[in-house]
């Protein structure tokens, strides 16, 4: 049995959830359960990200004290993640204490690595990704992710971290591991990036503008940047550095994140971990984004689709479904309201739904008892990040197993010849059984179900009504 630490990025609180933190959560709740299947000790991160100037001037827009703001919406996304079936070991906040105090540590050890200093600059800033731009990542003057926001020429004195040092220790690395980061389009582009220089960044503000954030040890003067506070959650959560042992078990980690986060993650996290005498992460999973209509979602467009709403109507496992099987693992992926009933319908209602209930009808109606096997775990796919690959082949044993009902016709067999027809049957229990256990990382409900359905030899309620 090996250790494995999985983590997802941690969701800004600056708004609710929406179907992008469903995707990661989701993705990565199925890599947690297939390794622990496997027989894995898992330790599985979440948690929330809750400094910034974002989050101080959405709580002052709403007449809020910082901490009650993200308090509030913390809890939200705790609440989400538990609607989903999300099986975390750990919800970390960036404004609990253990966080506050390794994020502080993580600055003194950087300091003492001589990467940290003091200089006044003036930089293209992006308040959308609350990240300084350089003139090659802008289009037309603009952040290709916020075009609608107008990008702040600052100058200021600020603590800068030398992520101009690490260049070439990056570049080796992705070089000599080229599942560091995946798709492999992705780790081009960070290494492209990386081929281009780059720029030492910033990491604090001052007091005077920005007063909701980590102290900067030593200077009361300045907070610690979000995203430089932010990412020592992934070793706070795991007792850095107080717990030592706890640290080594754990550590490297497999992250996930949107394709929006690539140079945070694999570039500027990376270079803070080595400053710090501290091993880079394991592999890094880089996932695209949900549109909807062929256009990223919006209030002014009216094409928002909120998951909330999909699981009111359709079920969690439902959404889980569309998520693993009909998003692509790597690339932006297109969802409608229509598409989402359409693949309800056709994929759950009428596939798996009304397998399950041809199957135990049969069972319950000729079978006194089932015989239920040890199944065997598939999780070759999952372990590449290509959830919809694995559950093809789940649903290429669903489409199986109802095309023999209907051509070898079991309900009839058993009408002129019982025990050939019993037979035919619990072999159908069987395949079921296997269906079952083979879902359990993506649909674990309706894996559950299906199970228990099968161990009392029942015909259970429709899984997935006609809607």
């Amino acid at each position: 049995m090996s250790a494995r630490y999985i983590t997802t990025t941690l969701p800004y609180v600056n708004a609710n959830p929406h179907l992008g933190h469903a995707l990661e959560f989701v993705e990565a709740d199925c890599l947690a359960r297939t390794a622990r299947l496997a027989g894995d000790e898992v330790f599985f991160n979440i948690g929330t990200d809750e400094h910034g100037a974002k989050v101080a001037k959405n709580a002052e827009n709403e007449g809020r004290d910082p901490k009650e703001y993200v308090d509030d919406y913390s809890g939200r996304f705790k609440s989400f993640a538990d609607k989903l079936n999300i099986s975390y070991d750990s919800f970390i906040r960036t404004t609990d204490l253990v966080h506050i105090r390794a994020a502080q540590e993580f600055w003194k050890r950087c300091a003492e690595a001589g990467d940290i200093y003091k200089a006044e600059y003036e930089i293209k800033y992006c308040v959308g990704c609350e990240l300084e731009k350089t003139d090659s990542e802008l289009v037309d003057g603009h952040c290709p992710l916020h075009p609608n926001l107008p990008i702040e020429i600052r100058k200021e004195e600020n603590y800068y971290f030398k992520f101009s040092k690490y260049q070439k220790e990056l570049l080796d690395h992705y070089a000599s591991n080229p599942d560091f980061v995946v798709p492999s389009e992705r780790l081009g582009e960070i290494t492209s990036l990386a081929k281009s220089g780059l720029k030492d960044f910033s990491i604090s503000r001052k007091c005077d503008k920005l007063s909701w954030g980590i102290p900067v040890p030593g200077d009361e003067e300045h907070v610690m940047y979000v995203w430089f506070d932010a990412l020592v959650n992934y070793i706070s959560a795991i007792g850095w550095p107080e717990d030592e042992e706890r640290f080594k078990k754990w550590w490297p980690v497999t992250q996930l994140a949107g394709k929006d986060n690539l140079r945070q993650q694999s570039a500027m996290w990376q270079a803070m971990l080595r400053s710090a005498g501290l091993p880079f992460s394991q592999q890094i999973f880089i996932h695209g984004f949900i549109t909807s209509g062929g256009q990223k979602m919006s209030k002014t467009l009216g094409n928002i689709i909120d998951p909330m709403v999909i699981i009111e109507k359709y079920g969690v496992d439902a959404l889980r479904y569309i998520l693993l099987r009909h998003a692509s693992p790597f690339e932006d992926s297109d969802l409608t309201l229509e598409t989402i009933h359409n693949l309800y319908t056709d994929h759950l209602t009428n596939g798996l739904g009304n397998l399950v209930a041809r199957v135990m009808k049969l069972s319950e109606e000729h079978l006194k008892e089932t015989v239920i096997e040890t199944p065997v775990v598939r999780a070759d796919s999952v372990n590449d990040f290509q959830f919809n690959k694995a559950m093809d082949f789940i649903w290429e044993h669903i489409a199986g197993l109802d095309e023999y009902i209907t051509n070898e016709k079991p309900f009839s067999v058993v009408k002129n010849d019982p025990q050939g027809g019993k037979e035919m049957i619990s072999s159908c229990v069987k395949q079921l059984f296997a269906i079952a256990n083979m879902l359990a990382p993506f649909m674990p409900e309706t894996s559950q179900k299906i199970v228990e359905a099968i161990k009392a030899n029942k015909k259970p309620e429709n899984l997935f009504p006609r809607l």
